[in-house]
């Protein structure tokens, strides 16, 4: 497609969206009396208007019920989690049995990491990549410091050549063949937080596969977002947030993938509670665990229900969207962005996500020379609302379930705009 820097070049292309009334579906924070121009679902997606309905049944079913819920709720609360097993598989590209819906991403990530973390002789170290988001970091930190060893001693980090900003696929594989006889895992956000660069996790997997290394994925910045094939791909395991892309609501419910090979392994370590027992004999109250097969012997508590309904609301609307529709208006739009922001002459900025678009998700990020602050505090005041990253990073991202070409057209003029401001 050939763009055009015009508002009217944007409206016709809204025109055309086939997607364009999913925006409608959802709440868009006002900037006085017009819609804000919302560029922030990579932190916090926005409420889609079906959710209050969603909970509100619950509620009733609560209050109508009692306990009863469980089992003559509208949606049972005993299976309540089984609901989405089918909308996960179809954004991650898992297979029956390797999803569920638990928790919190690094709490889900620490329960993991236990089962799939497990240093012997040499074979102790974690690859991960160099700019990975502090959670993850932490998390990481501290299983290796459970088992008495030191991070220092224990973390390599995956860092982009000098003088660039991505990480190059083959250095990635090339890392693992070198220190194949020390890595016990390789852990990496299949979408970087801080650039935007979605990583070729078929690739990456398979360079753990040739080497029997245990890979595991982050899907914060990624599901939602991007296409994904877990299971095709030979991932280990996997977890997530619903907050972002997902617009399940802020600290909504997470989940995890693991794939089928382990699923009858129950000898892997684990954390254990009651609702990740077989559901055969979790009701007999017996002292010893029995795992579930599959991601669901992972479980721990019985399911956050008001949360979670939050979630099957969101989920909703990606079921009617489809992620593969998703996917294609998300590259035209931040193709068109990278487009607009290339237009603009000044060399007080630069773009540090891929130019390509499968090399990317949603989010472009804009590394300041200078000025960042002020830049983005203009872009505030006229009713952008996006995110600073220190200590020079605007991270936009035009989500492509509610964001419009409009929206770029005029994020791109008022950010042309800020620069020009003395």
């Amino acid at each position: 497609m050939t763009f055009e820097n015009t508002l009217a070049f944007a409206k016709q292309l809204d025109k055309n969206d086939s997607l364009a009334a999913f925006r409608n579906e959802y709440f868009i924070p006002k900037h006085g009396k017009k819609d804000s121009i919302y560029l922030c679902g990579n932190s916090l997606g926005l409420q889609p208007k079906v959710t209050q309905s969603y909970i509100e049944q619950e509620l009733k079913d609560w209050r109508t019920f009692g306990v009863e819920g469980h089992f003559h709720a509208k949606n049972p609360w005993l299976s309540y989690h089984r609901q989405f097993e089918k909308p996960l598989m179809n954004l991650i590209g898992a297979k029956k049995g390797e999803v569920v819906a638990m928790n919190q991403l690094t709490v889900n990530l620490n329960l993991l990491l236990i089962s799939f973390y497990q240093p012997k002789g040499k074979k102790k170290k974690i690859l991960m990549q160099a700019s990975e988001f502090p959670s993850d970091y932490y998390a990481v930190e501290q299983q290796i410091r459970l088992h008495g060893l030191k991070p220092k001693d224990c973390i390599i980090e995956a860092k982009p050549r000098k003088g660039e900003e991505i990480l190059r696929t083959e250095d990635i594989a090339e890392t693992i063949h070198k220190h194949k006889d020390e890595l016990a895992l390789v852990l990496f956000s299949a979408v970087n937080y801080y650039t935007g660069q979605f990583f070729d996790i078929k690739a990456i997997a398979k360079a753990c596969c040739d080497h029997k290394i245990t890979f595991g994925v982050d899907l914060a910045h990624a599901i939602g977002n991007v296409e994904l094939k877990l299971h095709e791909w030979n991932v280990d395991f996997a977890t997530w947030c619903s907050y972002k892309y997902l617009n399940s609501g802020p600290g909504g419910v997470s989940g995890i993938f693991v794939n089928n090979y382990h699923a009858k392994n129950f000898s892997l370590k684990r954390l254990a509670g009651w609702w990740g027992n077989d559901e055969k004999t979790r009701f007999k109250m017996q002292k010893h665990f029995e795992p579930a097969e599959g991601a669901q012997g992972w479980q721990i508590s019985n399911a956050p229900i008001l949360s979670m309904s939050a979630h099957a609301a969101a989920l909703s609307l990606f079921e009617k969207a489809g992620m593969k529709n998703l996917r294609a208006k998300s590259k035209n739009l931040t193709s068109y962005l990278y487009f607009l922001l290339s237009e603009i002459k000044s060399a007080d900025f630069q773009l540090i996500t891929p130019k390509k678009p499968n090399e990317r998700g949603c989010q472009l990020s804009i590394q300041m020379k200078k000025d960042g602050r002020r830049i983005f505090d203009y872009l505030t005041k006229n009713g952008v609302i996006a995110d600073w990253r220190e200590p020079d990073v605007i991270r936009v991202a035009p989500v492509p379930m509610y964001n419009s070409f409009e929206d770029v057209f005029r994020f791109a003029a008022l950010f042309e705009a800020a620069l020009s401001r003395k």
